[in-house]
This record gives C-alpha cells, sequence and structure tokens, in this order.
C-alpha cells in the first residue's frame, strides 16, 4: 500500500510539478509585466494631464482586467476548462452593463473630456443644452459648474458630449458683444465717440484688437449701435457689466436718449 501510495505520487509529481513550475514562473512574469504596463499607463496620464482624480481608477481598472486574464490562462494550463468562467463573466458584465447603461455613457463621456480637453477647470462655458457658468470639477460622471450667482450646477457628462459646447474663455482672450440703442435723432458720431471713450477708461478692456462701433441696424423706434471690445477671458464679466453701466451714465450726461417702446395716439375731431 505504501508502495503503491509512493508510485502515485511519484506519477502526480512527475506530470504536475512542471505544470506547477510552469505556473509560478507565469505567475511572477505575467505580475511584473502587468505591474509595469499600469506603471507606464499612469505616467501616460500624467504627461497628457488627464484629471488626477481619474488616474487611479483607470489604472486600477486596467490591472484588475489583466490579472483576471492572467489567472485564467493559469487555470488553463491545469487543464481547467475556462469556457465556463468567460460565459460567467461575460453574462455578469451584460448584466451589469445594462444595469448600469447611463451611468457607464456617463463615465465613457468623462474619459473622453478628460482625454481630449475640450474645457478645463476655471474655463467659462456654455455646455450641456444652454447651462453656462464656470467649470469648477471635472468629474467622472459629472461636469460641476458654478454660475455668476454662485449656483452650482451639476451636468451629466453624457449629455455635454451629446450637446454643442462653447468655450467662452477657451482662447484666452475674448469679444464682449454689446449693441448700444439710441433715437433716430440723435448724432451718431457723437454717440459712437461716447462709447469708444469708455471703453478707453475701462481697465479690462484691451488696447489690440482695437475697439469699434458701427450700425449695427435700423430698429423699429432706434439705431442699434454695435461694439465687441476684447478683454482676457477671466474679466469677461467685469467688461460687461462695466460698459452697461458706464455707457447709459454718459449717454444721460452728454443728452444721448435711449429709445424706449411708445404709442402716437392723434384724435380727429
Amino acid at each position: 500500500m505504501d508502495l503503491f501510495n509512493l508510485e502515485e505520487l511519484g506519477k502526480l509529481l512527475t506530470n504536475y510539478a512542471p505544470k506547477v513550475v510552469g505556473a509560478i514562473l507565469t505567475l511572477v512574469v505575467g505580475f511584473w509585466i502587468i505591474g509595469r504596463i499600469t506603471h507606464m499607463l499612469r505616467k501616460s496620464m500624467e504627461k497628457r494631464g488627464i484629471d488626477p482624480t481619474i488616474r487611479p481608477f483607470l489604472g486600477s481598472l486596467v490591472s484588475v482586467g489583466l490579472k483576471v486574464l492572467l489567472l485564467l490562462s493559469v487555470a488553463s494550463m491545469f487543464g481547467i476548462e475556462t469556457t465556463s468562467f468567460v460565459a460567467i463573466f461575460s453574462a455578469l458584465a451584460f448584466a451589469i452593463g445594462l444595469a448600469l447603461q447611463g451611468s457607464l455613457g456617463h463615465f465613457a463621456s468623462g474619459v473622453l473630456l478628460l482625454i481630449f480637453k475640450p474645457y478645463k477647470v476655471g474655463d467659462l462655458v456654455t455646455i450641456g443644452g444652454g447651462f453656462t457658468g464656470t467649470v469648477n470639477e471635472i468629474q467622472v460622471f459629472n461636469t460641476v459648474l458654478v454660475t455668476l450667482d454662485n449656483k452650482h450646477i451639476i451636468v451629466p457628462n453624457g449629455v455635454v458630449t451629446s450637446n454643442v459646447m462653447t468655450n467662452i474663455s477657451g482662447q484666452g482672450i475674448i469679444g464682449v458683444e454689446f449693441t448700444f440703442s439710441i433715437g433716430y435723432a440723435m448724432d451718431i458720431d457723437k454717440a459712437r465717440n461716447i462709447i469708444l471713450q469708455v471703453g478707453k477708461e475701462c481697465p479690462y478692456i484691451l488696447d489690440d484688437p482695437a475697439q469699434g462701433v458701427v450700425v449695427g441696424a435700423w430698429g423699429a423706434s432706434s439705431i442699434d449701435l454695435a461694439s465687441r471690445p476684447f478683454c482676457k477671458s477671466e474679466h469677461y464679466w467685469d467688461t460687461f457689466f462695466y460698459m452697461n453701466e458706464n455707457v447709459k451714465k454718459a449717454f444721460d450726461k452728454e443728452g444721448i436718449r435711449i429709445p424706449f417702446p411708445q404709442m402716437d395716439v392723434h384724435l380727429d375731431k
């Protein structure tokens, strides 16, 4: 009996020892390679400037996926049927994908935003079908905006990428659109000079490109003067409010009347 057990043990060692050694070597080398791949991925994400909040998540995701594949490969070296494992994992992945379809879409959109960077933290943007504000944070699933009145707007990344995105401050300098209406009886050149003078006094407006004032349209009861002074992106709202207030004050001081809706009634006796 003892001799039989020794013979069986010898056969088992002969049959499985190379497989065990090969599996151990495969695991050691495989884990080393996976570590190198994960390290290179994280370095690449750092060089590309991908948001630090998502780097560990993506690195862990790739590492876990590669380790699962490695373990399945090692199991197949012992003759273990891995088809059933793959089928179970596929079914689980399919079920989870259906349950988290919307969230996974937002996640994928967040990854694309972080890679291609159509905007960054601090940019003034209009995204998600009309939400305007300063980008406060780009999360995995959402983009957080801060509005002028300090409200936080949380826009799902899937909504962002499926709509038109306008990066208002993406170029560093920006033109601020203005329309100043004056009455038909007012002097256009005088009103133009007043607007240009206010622009020169504005501490935020740049000299280059120079501000201009043109007749934009003939309205029903007014001449509309259009102007587009340029400023640094971070001074957009400062310029907007400064010009609106001070042009009105200068018009009042110089007697430039601003038209308002009115009706002339003629009575026949």
